[in-house]
């Protein structure tokens, strides 16, 4: 396993880790849970990501579960959640001091943990001061509760205002950011955020690296039952995978494969691979509803000393015919 430190801090965590979005408690039980997170941690992985809205907080039941029944020591982990999805009340949505604290709270509680190595603001919330919910975040910083704080999805503005904030207060700033990134949603990563990695050092855990499985080649011939796409609640993703728009990139997955083949691995991995190219991701969270899925994750390691400039340029040619966000 290669590790990586989280943006400018001294915290390594492995450059693939696993996530629990969609499978936890709505894929899988805790049964398969423990065999794909044994794969990984026998495999390196540190890093291990869930979030409060995650099959309403059965994911983090689960992983808490998953933990305490394989003994591992905890300074071996490294295990993040966030912050906004609570519920229907009024004041369980959102990145308030009261949301965050006693967010946090539940979350702890489900996870049986003490505390959380990354706490994320899951999206964010415009209905509350940015400065407000930075001296939240030092506060359950200031308790223990969790080791370091970032966003997920926020703009560039609004982290580079937080950290304005936090430095101007004397308070600890956004570490991370968890932003999607794959071949076909590129431009936060790579254009919007530019400045923050050596203005703030910011680091990145970005999700989706397989674009939902579209990149997988699973959707080449149209929609597969007994995916995430095909699970009620999720017409969206099934959309952006089958529907229209997804076409010309179905296409373009179709011509990966050759590059793929040469280089004696799956798209799959080809697409990994291609994630933690970019020195700026500290670690892709991939997904898993097996123990083999994990597997073939992890091979995506092996991949990545054969990314060559000349490969790289031409996967660069087959993705300027697809759109990109």
């Amino acid at each position: 396993m290669e590790y990586r430190h989280l943006g400018h801090s001294g915290l390594n965590i492995s450059v693939i880790s696993l996530g629990a979005w969609v499978t936890y408690g709505s894929q899988v039980g805790e049964d398969v849970a423990l065999e794909c997170m044994k794969v990984a941690f026998d495999g390196g992985v540190n890093f291990f990501d869930n979030a409060e809205a995650y099959a309403s907080g059965r994911a983090e039941t689960i992983m808490g579960n998953v933990i305490r029944k394989a003994g591992w020591r905890r300074s071996d982990l490294v295990i993040s959640t966030k912050l906004f999805w609570g519920g229907k009340g009024p004041n369980d949505t959102g990145l308030s001091r009261k949301r965050i604290i006693e967010g946090t709270d539940a979350s702890l509680l489900r996870l049986q943990l003490d505390h959380v190595d990354l706490l994320f603001c899951h999206r964010p919330d415009p209905k509350t001061p940015i400065e407000e919910t930075v001296r939240a975040m030092n506060h359950v910083l200031n308790q223990g509760k969790a080791l370091y704080w970032g966003t997920s999805e926020w703009s560039a503005d609004d982290v580079r205002e937080a950290s304005a904030i936090a430095e101007n207060e004397h308070l600890i700033g956004p570490l991370m950011e968890q932003p999607q990134y794959h071949m076909f949603h590129r431009d936060r990563v790579e254009r919007e955020y530019a400045p923050l990695y050596d203005e703030i050092g910011l680091g990145l855990t970005i999700w989706s690296p397989l674009a939902s499985g579209l990149l997988t080649g699973k959707y080449d011939q149209g929609m597969v039952q007994g995916t995430r796409a095909s699970m009620p609640g999720m017409e969206w993703l099934r959309e952006e995978l089958v529907g229209a728009p997804a076409q010309p990139k179905i296409e373009v997955v179709k011509k990966l494969k050759s590059v793929a083949d040469r280089l004696g691995c799956t798209r799959a991995q080809l697409a990994i691979a291609w994630c933690i190219k970019n020195p700026r991701v500290s670690s892709a969270i991939t997904g898993a509803t097996r123990a083999e899925q994990m597997k073939e994750n992890l091979a995506a390691l092996q991949v990545l000393p054969r990314l060559t400039d000349s490969v790289m340029h031409e996967i660069e040619s087959l993705l300027a015919h697809a759109p990109r966000s």
